[in-house]
């Protein structure tokens, strides 16, 4: 958790995927849901986002159950409405039909006024050369910082 509030990052996305567009997002979440957030009980690695009629929705994020919810908690793997302004929403659906992009959640966050958000992007699944190409770029970056310090 960063000083400046939620702070949950989806590292894999990075490496498995090419980020196309970002947008940022609300989440639609329960009271004990935000609560479990804020204490930084949430996981997005194993994450998407897909439309059902006409709404994105984020499933199989993963926010724990609040330590001191009653029979009310919710349930840790529910789909979760994201909102979205209808064009933004009729963009995403319109790229999605190209062959191969998907929409998977980087980070969650908390805006100024204390709404927690998420950041998705439109992506395309990275090939497995790309994939050697990163590692092998980040090894470089790492040997000549060493030789810096």
């Amino acid at each position: 958790m960063s000083k400046d509030g939620i702070s949950i990052l989806n590292k894999k996305a990075r490496f498995e995927y090419e980020f196309l567009d970002k947008y940022e997002a609300g989440i639609q979440l329960m009271g004990t849901e935000i609560k479990s957030l804020r204490l930084g009980n949430a996981s997005i690695a194993e994450a998407y986002c897909a439309f059902e009629n006409n709404e994105l929705f984020l499933i199989n994020a993963h926010f724990a159950e609040f330590k001191y919810g009653n029979i009310n908690n919710h349930e840790p793997l529910r789909k979760r409405k994201l909102l979205l302004h209808k064009r933004e929403l009729s963009r995403l659906q319109h790229k999605l039909k190209d062959k191969g992009l998907t929409i998977v959640p980087i980070r969650v966050f908390q805006s100024e006024r204390g709404f927690a958000k998420i950041e998705i992007a439109l992506a395309r699944g990275k090939k497995s050369f790309d994939k050697r190409q990163d590692i092998k770029k980040k090894d470089v970056e790492r040997e000549l910082s060493r030789y810096r310090d």
